[in-house]
């Protein structure tokens, strides 16, 4: 398991990341989403060792990366945004010459990560003849060569055209078979195809940590009713109700104050004493884009 805690990283006055805490179960694909300049960078180099926060905790398998750098760093892979790949090298020469450094030279470690990212056909090829795609694939499978249980991929398709993507992603779920998936993206679509969670950072804080199959919309209820009916009213003058829409007859979406599940029992109850019935009731579902969007625009987590 890896654990995140009140991580913080300053330069200067400036917080990059500000007290962020989360965990991450084995098994797991999470999304690290954000703008540039949220903090999502500084956070992988700190997972990984390679930055020192300026407070927090970071814990692999109840090890702290600070008081065990190397018994923690072996169990991390890691791709930065920008891989080091030696463009006079070919694809196996670079690959042994990582597996040296991390002083794992295994001719099995570099064959099984040269076909977990299918890079077999390009073993000999010198790196600077790849495509962008190709060197990704490079960069992932030094990341890969001590098959480490937790792997940490900043921005794995920047830079991609749309067949590289979706090449990325397959590869991305074929590796999760194995290890467990932090990935930094600003692309949303990406995480909605792969992930389980979203993590979604704003200056520095974590303002997001959701399950995908979770996202719902806390200050808005989608209400179903019979179509000839006119609520409206009735449902302006509860005190739980800030405003109402009826997007199509019979839906409603209600922008309520105060907790959610409170707000549907008041409308429910209105409802049926008005004898109007209420064949569903609900917060409304968010897409990834709109769940962005809003945390974002308001500034606030959610």
């Amino acid at each position: 398991m890896l654990e995140v805690s009140s991580l913080s990283r300053n330069y200067g006055p400036i917080k990059a990341v500000d007290e962020v805490s989360f965990s991450v179960k084995p098994g797991e694909i999470v999304g690290l989403l954000g703008h540039n300049g949220a903090g999502k960078s500084t956070i992988m180099k700190m997972i990984t060792g390679f930055l020192e926060p300026s407070q927090g905790r970071v814990l692999i398998d109840n090890d702290d990366i600070l008081e065990k750098p190397e018994k923690v760093r072996s169990k991390i892979g890691y791709l930065p945004e920008s891989p080091p790949l030696y463009a006079e090298l070919s694809v196996m020469d670079y690959l042994y010459f990582s597996a040296r450094m991390r002083g794992c030279i295994n001719d099995s470690m570099v064959l099984h990560a040269m076909q977990a990212t299918n890079l077999q056909s390009k073993a000999l090829a010198q790196i600077s003849t790849l495509s962008r795609g190709f060197k990704q694939r490079v960069g992932v499978a030094q990341a890969i060569l001590s098959r480490p249980k937790f792997l940490i991929l900043d921005e794995p398709s920047n830079g991609l055209d749309p067949e590289q993507n979706q090449e990325m992603r397959a590869l991305i779920q074929e590796l999760a078979k194995e290890a467990t998936i932090i990935l930094s993206t600003h692309v949303m679509q990406e995480v909605s195809a792969i992930c389980d969670r979203v993590l979604i950072m704003r200056s520095g804080q974590l303002s997001v940590d959701k399950k995908l199959a979770d996202l719902s919309d806390s200050k808005t209820i989608e209400l179903k009713t019979s179509e000839a009916l006119s609520i409206r009213e009735t449902l302006i003058n509860l005190d739980s109700v800030m405003n109402c829409q009826e997007t199509s007859p019979g839906f409603w979406e209600l922008g309520i104050s105060g907790d959610l599940n409170a707000a549907a029992a008041e409308v429910v109850q209105a409802l049926v004493a008005s004898n109007c019935p209420v064949h569903a009731i609900g917060p409304r579902k968010l897409d990834l884009e709109t769940l962005f969007r809003d945390v974002n625009e308001s500034g606030g987590a959610q």
